[in-house]
């Protein structure tokens, strides 16, 4: 079984991270989508009002391994612990729908799917959407 290390991500990592970001999106079919670049990521999360907070799960040996490890409940169960210590009352995650394995896992851990339970659907303004709101 592989080994998990989940920690505070650091600047230095942001190389790391916006690979995985553009893997994740090339695993969804989303890769046009990925518009930050690793400056950006850095001013966004490092910076003196930081927009995100990221952790990093360092998985020994390397990424390969089959599924089924337990390594994604790991994940979000330190979500859950920095939530809860930095005074946050819910954490939201997102999913495509053809990802039943990741639907499954967020249900078995106790999620509550708000698309079936609320009717919550998900939007984004983005480019010329915002600039248009922005009046700019």
């Amino acid at each position: 079984m592989a080994s998990v290390l989940i920690r505070e991500a650091k600047e230095g990592d942001c190389g790391n991270i916006l690979r995985m970001i553009r893997e994740l999106a090339e695993y969804e079919k989303l890769s046009d989508q990925v518009k930050i670049s690793e400056e950006a990521l850095r001013a966004d999360g490092f910076g003196e009002n930081p927009f995100f907070h990221c952790l990093v799960a360092e998985i020994l040996p390397a990424p390969g391994e089959p599924q089924g490890q337990g390594i994604g409940s790991k994940i979000i169960k330190k979500v859950a612990e920095v939530a809860l210590d930095k005074g946050c009352s819910q954490f939201r995650l997102a999913v495509l729908d053809w990802n039943k394995k990741a639907v499954d896992l967020y249900k078995t851990l106790g999620a509550r799917d708000l698309t079936e339970a609320e009717g919550w659907h998900s939007f984004r303004f983005e480019g010329e959407a915002m600039r248009e709101l922005a009046g700019k």
